[in-house]
């Protein structure tokens, strides 16, 4: 009767993805497009190399982990 529906591992992936996706879409575009990003170029390449970068790391070692 009850029937138990298995949750697909993946969703935290990507629903980080597009976080993180947004996140680099609207700081480039305020780098390249906008031309009133205060932030320093240097924050900005940081943000838009390292945040993704880091995040890939993380998610790759968590799915490694489980079984």
């Amino acid at each position: 009767m009850n029937q138990i529906v298995g949750r697909n591992r993946l969703i935290p992936w990507y629903i980080g993805i597009a976080i993180v996706s947004a996140a680099v879409l609207f700081i480039g575009y305020e780098m390249f497009f906008g031309g009133g990003c205060p932030a320093p170029t240097f924050v900005e390449l940081i943000v838009l190399l390292t945040v993704p970068a880091v995040y890939l790391v993380l998610m790759y070692l968590t799915l490694i982990s489980q079984k």
